[in-house]
């Protein structure tokens, strides 16, 4: 923001490139650490562009709530491509850089598939309100043209707000040694390496956290409390039962996703070390992609029987 004023002096020249130093101390470790990530970016990115497969050719699963679950598929596998490939090869190579191009590139797109998720899971939860607590209406209220619309709206938002954040933070002039104490270009360990006084920005760039982040989370909160309470009033425990399970693979989504993100962007900054903001990336960055082809097809009847379907289908056509 204007009005930061330089707090080093004037003999330190500005920063051109990055230097990650996340896993320097386990150098011992980094090829095994590698094959470990390079499998559980195999198996998200192949788990994911299976459940899209499965949706575009299965005719049952042409649904809004599936149309939700494809985009969240196709973020899911943008959003670990952005920082787990570049992972992989800093833990192969002994110079461990990024120029601040690079650094910008990959903190935009990160940011926007990020804020873009938050958004798209509060579409998916307002699917499930309209078909829980109004089913015959379910067909009207959630058209394809609404959840086009929906879909669209998450991803400008994500692009507009993050666009704007990112465009902010590389404005700043970046000096001193540039070593980041991170494994990518993440918004707060990239900040701290500012030159500038940047303790009003932060509260800004709070503020924002707090409202982009907050608010989806808000209506997917009122959102469930409807959905509650419609299946609590539904007589038949079948039924009930029927109607929570519908939710309770998005639940779980929800409940990964937001946990990780407001441990990490809505908590003081002197709450932050780079030991639990590692910790914490690596549960958003890596683990949490890799769980959602898992919760989606072990919780979920219908893709586990389109599966079956496509699988025999390809068995029998071996066989023929």
């Amino acid at each position: 923001m204007s009005g930061s004023e330089p707090i080093v002096s004037g003999n330190q020249s500005l920063c051109t490139k990055f230097t990650f130093i996340a896993f320097s101390s386990l150098a011992e470790l980094q090829l095994v650490l590698f094959i470990v990530f390079l499998i559980i970016y195999l198996f998200t990115v192949g788990g994911n562009l299976i459940i899209i497969c499965l949706i575009w050719v299965t005719p049952s699963l042409h649904s809004p709530m599936y149309f939700f679950l494809a985009n969240l598929s196709f973020l899911e596998t943008c959003y670990i491509s952005s920082v787990v490939p570049q992972m992989m090869v800093h833990l192969l190579v002994e110079i461990k850089t990024i120029s601040v191009g690079g650094c910008a590139a990959q903190m935009y797109i990160f940011t926007i598939l990020g804020l873009t998720e938050c958004c798209l899971l509060a579409a998916m939860a307002y699917d499930r309100f309209v078909a829980i607590c109004y089913p015959l209406h379910y067909t009207l209220l959630m058209g394809p043209q609404v959840c086009l619309k929906l879909a669209a709206a998450s991803w400008i938002t994500g692009v507009v707000v993050e666009s704007a954040q990112t465009t902010w933070i590389f404005t700043l002039p970046f000096c001193g040694t540039g070593k980041i104490q991170h494994f990518f270009c993440d918004i707060i360990p990239v900040v701290k390496l500012a030159c500038v006084d940047t303790s009003r920005n932060e509260v800004v760039m709070f503020a924002v956290s707090m409202l982009f982040i907050m608010s989806p989370c808000l209506l997917i909160l009122c959102s469930y409390m409807r959905i509650l309470g419609t299946i609590l009033r539904i007589p038949s425990a079948a039924d009930k039962q029927k109607a929570f399970s519908t939710c309770s693979s998005h639940i779980l989504v929800v409940s990964l996703f937001y946990g990780t993100a407001l441990f990490t962007y809505l908590q003081p900054k002197t709450a932050h070390t780079p030991e639990t903001d590692k910790a914490t990336a690596l549960m958003y960055t890596v683990v949490t992609p890799a769980l959602n082809p898992v919760i989606y097809t072990l919780r979920n009847k219908e893709v586990k029987e389109a599966l079956q379907r496509v699988t025999q289908k390809n068995a029998l056509r071996q066989i023929a």
